[in-house]
């Protein structure tokens, strides 16, 4: 509730109507305030169809004040179809600083800010994942992610057996509420301890920036060997020299076939 600025509670008691991601959870914060604007849902299940009526609405006149349920609006929260669509209708957007988990997790966690990449919640499985997962790897600056609690171990775990176990990494949950905590540590160390107890609440990870390794011709071949002494196919060695050690495709296709 403390992270609410003057403009914001100014904002809320102002506008024709507040559109939330929760009626329930955000009625609790308005209440609080004691703003009484009506307040109505906007979430995945029902963008589509709420948003050409607020629209509309915008274009009448009327303005319309956009909340999650605890952070900043479009950063992996709903927002971004009717942000879009109002931009369209030449109608001003403006946005209102408020608690944002991204930036709290970053400015408090030792990491180098001055160039950063954020994932937001990385996809679950598949081919998707492998490749968020592979760039996360081969980023010379901070990767930041969102987390649920009860794949933190799993996440970090997946990121140290692909070469990340030495890197500096920080967990940081709860962000500016009562039980807000960061875990420092490497990578290695931080899986261990959140495959042994899961994290609770909501949850970022802060990864540090891979150094910058020359790869030379001979490292990537001993890299292929490797790969096909572990059964992969020559398609699969392909397709990881290229996503994890950047190789040019004609070299590994050359190496992945030399035997």
């Amino acid at each position: 509730m403390g992270d609410m600025s003057f403009r914001a509670v100014e904002v809320l008691s102002s506008a024709a109507l507040v559109v939330a991601e929760d009626t329930r959870h955000s009625r609790r914060l308005l209440d609080h305030y004691q703003i009484d604007t009506r307040c109505s849902p906007y979430h995945e299940h029902n963008e589509a169809r709420e948003t050409p009526r607020l629209v509309k609405r915008l274009r009448g006149g009327d303005s319309v004040a956009l909340i999650t349920d605890a952070g900043t609006p479009l950063l992996s929260d709903p927002g971004a179809r009717l942000v879009a669509a109002a931009i369209e209708s030449g109608i001003c957007v403006v946005p209102v600083p408020g608690a944002s988990a991204l930036l709290a997790a970053l400015v408090a966690s030792g990491a180098a800010g001055e160039k950063f990449t954020f994932f937001g919640f990385l996809p679950r499985k598949g081919k998707e994942r492998l490749l968020a997962l592979t760039e996360i790897m081969r980023m010379p600056h901070t990767a930041i992610v969102y987390e649920a609690p009860a794949r933190v171990g799993a996440t970090l775990r997946e990121l140290s057996e692909a070469g990340a176990a030495t890197r500096n990494a920080v967990v940081a949950r709860e962000l500016t509420k009562k039980f807000e905590e960061f875990a420092r540590g490497s990578v290695a160390d931080l899986a261990e301890r959140f495959a042994a107890n899961s994290a609770r609440g909501e949850v970022v990870i802060l990864i540090s920036g891979a150094a910058r390794v020359e790869i030379t011709d001979e490292m990537l071949r001993d890299h292929a060997r490797n790969m096909r002494a572990n059964g992969m196919t020559s398609r699969e060695t392909v397709d990881r020299l290229i996503a994890e050690h950047g190789a040019a495709r004609n070299l590994a296709y050359r190496l992945a076939h030399d035997e």
